[in-house]
């Protein structure tokens, strides 16, 4: 079944940032139970970058969200204290979002998903940076999934991310992208791919419908998580839609009458 990772708590975003900075749970909350009702799996959670002290900001974070909600979070940050700070007051198992293939930072984060019993997203990416093809980014995949044997991390609890950049600005990522997931999924025993699915709309006129269109592509070339906006009901139902298809559901008439359209937007 496809994974859903709500993408709205983040604070990049100026809304979130506002709500954090006046610690005002209120906003952080519904935007959160809006989230897990619209039927997000697991709940992203970003501070963003403007605070002297993000471990703290992260903490108040995670325990603001599960006072309104029982969906697994997923704690995204590039710095370490931070992440082990949110997955210290985590009260369900987690997903670490996200490291990357460089071996230091790796060997780090790959620590604490197995002190934490977490989930961890790695991109494919290292020292040398994104690679500008297929080959290099399914060869830092493989050896992220080697890493991961070797530090006893579950295959099932791994997610190769080959790094989705915006189709406006690198006019080859559509085709880089898919064939990436393409050849992952082909493993014996495959991980979970996963994409940060907003990146490829950024700066365009029809975000959603690139959205939704670029989501069922990837799904049919493998693609089985999906960090995104899910109050954009019509993404989610393609989502499903695409399951379906693919005979990833049994029964498709009784899916979509599960199917339910998200709260209404506060305001």
């Amino acid at each position: 079944m496809m994974i859903f990772i709500g993408e709205s708590i983040n604070g990049l975003n100026s809304r979130i940032y506002k709500a954090i900075l006046e610690k005002n749970k209120e906003t952080i909350q519904i935007l959160a139970r809006r989230q897990a009702e619209a039927g997000a799996n697991y709940l992203d959670l970003n501070v963003g970058t403007a605070w002297l002290r993000p471990a703290e900001v992260m903490v108040w974070l995670v325990e603001t969200v599960q006072e309104a909600t029982d969906t697994p979070l997923a704690i995204a940050s590039r710095r370490l204290d931070v992440v082990e700070a949110g997955l210290q007051v985590c009260k369900k198992p987690v997903m670490i979002n996200y490291t990357t293939g460089e071996k230091e930072k790796l060997a780090k984060f790959m620590e604490l998903a197995i002190k934490y019993q977490t989930s961890i997203v790695a991109l494919t990416m290292d020292e040398q940076g994104i690679p500008p093809h297929a080959v290099g980014r399914v060869a830092i995949a493989k050896r992220i999934m080697d890493f991961a044997e070797g530090y006893g991390l579950p295959r099932d609890r791994l997610f190769i991310d080959p790094v989705l950049l915006p189709l406006k600005f690198s006019h080859a990522q559509g085709p880089i992208i898919l064939e990436s997931i393409r050849q992952i999924a082909r493993e014996k025993i495959p991980p979970h791919i996963v994409v940060g699915l907003s990146n490829c709309s950024q700066g365009t006129k029809q975000r959603r419908l690139i959205n939704r269109t670029f989501l069922a592509m990837a799904m049919a070339c493998g693609l089985d998580a999906v960090i995104a906006d899910v109050l954009d009901h019509h993404l989610v139902e393609t989502g499903m839609a695409a399951e379906v298809i693919l005979e990833r559901h049994p029964a498709a008439d009784q899916f979509f009458r599960g199917v339910k359209k998200p709260p209404a937007r506060d305001g």
